[in-house]
């Protein structure tokens, strides 16, 4: 029951906002309290995986949270608590500035859950297919979402966004049907052919070649939606420009599900074609993306695309760390997934608020945050130092467990190279946050007042990655060790 109630709340919070005539603040309040009973439904099923359990529904176990899902949809309901709490005062705020009217405001609820519902139905599904039409499901969702606030940059960012979200989805349809046709040659027709649990018995006796090719365009496919470079090129656009809950699910949570999918066929890949295959595809998009990423966070003159690219470097971290392989490797990049969630979801809010003070997202237009919003600066502050990878926050915990992986592993030139990227990216980040926070103010802001009431869940989140960078919560551990084999084959 935990598995359909996880996946109901969020539909149920859709519809007082799409039947209501106008929009009410108790729209707001009933989509987070619906966020947060989905968050402790997916307490529930990770708290049953640590007890041995695999909560299941349907025929051939439709639904399944094994670990893996378990964890993705505890970070999924998580991130969109933590932004349906934030976003109801800031989408008010924006609204009595002219940035919004009731409707597009009534949408954005409407179109928020029906987000967070497909993402849930994306990592809880056993079912091949249906975790594909989820994953396009997120895409119409999202859309829509990016260009809500109707301006021209706007509208750009959510059609560039379909385009290549479009040719993505496309591309992992082929692998997966390239993957399904091997399947029924090798073992013949077989019930729920398309379940994980189905395919990954069968894996071993696969085609090495055709698995091969699938994996190609599955990882191309999924890659596009989870940001990996060159595939990235809608990201920056569409994180900039969407309102800031919207980029705090996009980038704490979207993105790893796209990684969720990798997640789910590299096993099965692994066992049919022999591990070293996606490990050096991994390797070589991991780099690619850091690269990429540390190039324009020295470049990017707004914050909210320099939290897109940072976005794009921790998702090459995520891969560096699988395709290092190893406990280590695999455990890191699962660690680091979580962690990333919590501080970028933690910094778009953030960026949200001091995009709405000063009615402009440009690096320059907020130079010395610092005085006139102390206590947000300083909570953007303790943000990026947790998002450069600094101690005592989980990033560094598990980039540590990542890098430690490549030199346990034999991988030292790739393990140096990421290293290098990563002083750079951190270069980057720690110069623009320097201009942000202590820089000569260019203007007053123009909406300084915020309610200190919005700011807890970010305050949350920076406490729990200090939780992780110091001692991890009890199961946790053991949760991610289990999830580990699983993904390791």
């Amino acid at each position: 029951m935990l598995l359909v109630a996880l996946l109901l709340l969020p539909l149920a919070a859709a519809v007082p906002a799409l039947v209501a005539p106008r929009y009410h603040p108790s729209i707001a309040a009933t989509s987070a309290v619906a966020s947060g009973a989905a968050f402790l439904a997916a307490l529930g099923l990770a708290r049953a995986n640590l007890r041995g359990d695999v909560p299941s529904v349907g025929p051939g176990d439709f639904l399944r949270a094994d670990g893996l899902s378990a964890v993705l949809a505890l970070v999924v309901s998580g991130v969109a608590c933590v932004s349906l709490w934030f976003g109801a005062g800031y989408l008010e705020r924006v609204r009595d500035h002219g940035g919004l009217d009731d409707a597009r405001l009534r949408r954005f609820y409407v179109l928020t859950n029906l987000f967070v519902a497909t993402m849930l139905l994306a990592v809880t599904a056993n079912n091949v297919g249906v975790m594909w039409v989820a994953v396009e499901g997120t895409t119409i969702a999202t859309a829509f979402l990016i260009g809500l606030e109707h301006s021209k940059a706007a509208l750009e960012a959510s059609w560039k966004y379909i385009l290549i979200g479009s040719i993505g989805i496309a591309l992992a349809f082929v692998g997966t049907v390239l993957g399904y046709f091997d399947f029924v040659q090798r073992v013949g027709e077989a019930p729920h052919a398309l379940h994980w649990t189905v395919l990954a018995r069968a894996s071993p006796g696969l085609n090495g070649d055709v698995l091969r090719l699938a994996f190609v365009f599955i990882l191309v496919g999924y890659g596009t939606k989870a940001g990996l470079a060159p595939m990235h090129t809608w990201l920056p656009d569409a994180h900039s420009e969407a309102p800031a809950p919207v980029s705090a699910l996009m980038s704490g949570v979207l993105l790893s599900v796209g990684i969720y999918a990798l997640l789910r066929f590299k096993p099965v890949v692994d066992l049919a074609a022999g591990p070293e295959f996606a490990r050096r595809i991994l390797l070589v998009l991991g780099l690619a993306s850091m690269a990429v990423a540390a190039l324009f966070l020295w470049t990017s003159r707004n914050f909210k695309r320099m939290l897109a690219y940072s976005s794009v470097e921790h998702i090459g971290i995520v891969c560096l760390g699988l395709g290092f392989g190893g406990a280590w490797g695999v455990t890191g990049a699962l660690a680091h997934i979580v962690n990333h969630a919590l501080a970028k979801s933690a910094l778009f809010l953030l960026a949200g608020r001091i995009r709405a003070a000063y009615d402009s997202a440009e690096v320059l237009a907020v130079r010395g945050l610092m005085g006139p919003l102390p206590r947000t600066g300083g909570a953007f502050l303790a943000a990026m130092l947790a998002l450069m990878g600094l101690p005592p926050f989980g990033l560094f915990t598990s980039e540590v467990m990542i890098f430690g992986a490549g030199f346990r592993e034999g991988r030292t030139v790739v393990t140096a190279l990421g290293l290098a990227l990563l002083v750079v990216a951190f270069a980057g980040l720690l110069r623009t946050t320097q201009t942000m926070l202590h820089g000569t103010p260019a203007q007053v802001p123009a909406h300084p007042s915020a309610g200190a009431w919005p700011a807890v869940p970010v305050l949350v989140a920076l406490l729990l990655l200090v939780l992780t960078g110091l001692a991890w919560p009890p199961g946790l551990a053991d949760a991610l060790d289990r999830i580990a084999t699983v993904v390791r084959g």
